[in-house]
């Protein structure tokens, strides 16, 4: 099993307001699948996210990364977690605009100090995975949004993740250029990656194997999807 959570809690005090963002979610997750968790705006789906992407701590509940119980760890030990573990596509990119392509992936090689020969090699590596080898040194104002989101991806892959996690991986993007990234978020997933995307959308969420309903914060129903053809 990749991911389990153990009645996991997320309680934010806001003022003399306590707010239940996250509430009693138990889930599994098995390494290979993709899972799209579904919400509107407020259901707490980016909560649970940050939960499972070790960039917050629950109130309460364990959460298990790889068999490991990383519920507990400190910000230190998170973030080797998420160097090592996890790779981010966000709806805004977050590309550093003055850096090429290829550095732009690069960046957490850097971070975690893979040496440079090794860097360059996944960095072209991840970019070829999604079709841009021949927009390495373009800069991202050299690049269409589809090209940029496409960046990012081979970014989230140039580690070799556990998991990637998406979110809102299409929200900046016109409508076919939406199709095409979420296209090859399945070809990547048929090539054995384990992929979560985090949306609102339907016809986003219809791309993944199972789709998980989150609203005010709690599971409110599974669907198993069948791909047609």
């Amino acid at each position: 099993m990749l991911i389990k959570t153990e009645n996991l809690w997320k309680i934010y005090e806001v003022g003399a307001e306590k707010v239940h963002a996250v509430q009693g979610i138990s889930l599994e997750v098995e390494k290979g699948e993709y899972l799209a968790i579904m919400g509107p705006s407020g259901s707490g789906k980016s909560t649970l996210m940050n939960l499972i992407g070790c960039l917050d701590t629950p109130t309460r509940g364990k959460y298990f990364l790889n068999g490991q119980l990383v519920s507990q760890l400190t910000d230190d030990e998170l973030a080797r977690i998420r160097s090592k573990e996890i790779g981010f596509v966000f709806q805004t990119f977050n590309l550093l605009p003055r850096a090429t392509a290829l550095h732009n992936v690069e960046l957490p090689l850097i971070y975690n100090g893979t040496p440079s020969a090794e860097r360059i090699r996944r960095a072209k590596d991840a970019l070829k995975m999604v079709d841009l080898e021949d927009r390495m040194t373009h800069r991202p104002n050299e690049l269409s949004g589809g090209q940029r989101q496409r960046v990012a991806l081979a970014r989230a892959l140039s580690n070799n993740p556990s998991i990637i996690l998406a979110d809102e991986p299409t929200g900046n993007l016109d409508t076919a250029t939406g199709s095409e990234i979420m296209q090859l978020f399945g070809r990547l997933h048929s090539q054995g990656n384990t992929l979560i995307v985090i949306t609102h959308e339907a016809e986003v969420a219809r791309y993944a194997d199972r789709i998980i309903h989150i609203r005010d914060g709690k599971i409110e129903k599974e669907e198993r999807l069948t791909k047609q053809g």
